[in-house]
């Protein structure tokens, strides 16, 4: 494959007049590649460099989660929603999915979330280390990557070694250990939407894509979410103000004690925070009929 490699980086390496795409299944032989470590650490830093700058397409990421496809180890969860955090972390805010998850139990609903050690460029701190450090409840189930793909997690070191964003980061948050049917995403902006259903609508019976805070899939303000089922995207919005909350996000870094600590105490609104997306979670599983009927049953609660 060392070989064949120059063939690669000239498609995505020789600049604007002279790159050109490559097709699912070159994108698959390439991939399988850098994921079975065939290459030199070099040749993959400047294939993944070379990709993101050129840029990459659906078919191509496509491509790449057929190569994926052939390393996961998939451990099916019944009833699960999959949660798709990106590896970079969050910054200014305490993940909601450890305090989501016992309002679920009721419903009979599991959520998934995987992890890792941190990748670029945010810095932020990982579900990794939130989930490494508290006892989660017995329905949140977390897949740290090493374990069931680990060829991806090998990655990591080239990855900090760039210091950069890549194509990976855009599809590696939604791997599917779990074998979910329905899965939420998070992302920065919509034209990234249309992409993501391309993506990963065959992936999934229901995905949900929300404009949530840092990238994440959680809301914490007024913003825009997408269903998409049956081939058919719908576009909504949500205001927490609507719900009778008035939870004040932070614009500081906070640090991982901060972070863990505001999730063992939670503020009663950062409560009502936590009931909203659960309420989203319990719309998109057809528990509710509607957010707002999820939300008064979990106002009793």
């Amino acid at each position: 494959m060392v070989n064949k490699f120059h063939k690669y980086i000239k498609a995505v390496g020789t600049g604007s007049k002279h790159n050109c795409d490559l097709s699912r299944e070159e994108m698959c032989e390439m991939m399988t590649a850098v994921l079975k470590s065939e290459l030199y650490s070099e040749q993959v830093s400047a294939f993944l460099l070379g990709w993101r700058v050129k840029p990459e397409t659906v078919e191509e990421f496509i491509g790449a989660f057929d190569a994926f496809d052939k390393f996961i180890k998939k451990v099916p969860i019944e009833n699960s929603i999959e949660i798709g955090y990106p590896y970079d972390g969050k910054v200014n805010n305490p993940y909601l999915f450890l305090l989501m998850a016992k309002y679920l139990k009721k419903y009979n609903l599991n959520i998934a979330v995987s992890g890792d050690e941190l990748q670029p460029a945010k810095s932020g701190i990982t579900v990794k280390e939130i989930c490494e450090n508290k006892n989660p409840e017995d329905n949140l189930f977390y897949f740290d990557r090493k374990d069931y793909f680990k060829e991806l997690s090998s990655l990591t070191t080239i990855r900090n070694r760039l210091g950069l964003r890549t194509g990976i980061n855009s599809i590696e948050r939604l791997l599917n250990p779990t074998d979910s049917k329905i899965a939420l995403l998070g992302v920065f902006h919509k034209p990234f939407v249309q992409k993501y259903v391309d993506i990963f609508s065959q992936r999934y019976k229901k995905l949900i894509i929300i404009k949530g805070n840092e990238g994440t899939p959680e809301i914490f303000s007024k913003c825009k979410y997408w269903i998409c089922e049956n081939n058919q995207i719908s576009e909504h919005i949500i205001d927490p103000l609507d719900f009778g909350i008035n939870y004040k996000k932070s614009w500081d870094k906070i640090s991982l004690k901060q972070s863990l600590d505001t999730i063992a105490n939670p503020s009663n609104e950062l409560i009502k925070l936590v009931k909203l997306n659960v309420a989203m979670l319990l719309f998109v599983a057809n528990k509710v009929q509607t957010i707002e009927d999820g939300y008064k049953a979990l106002e009793m609660c």
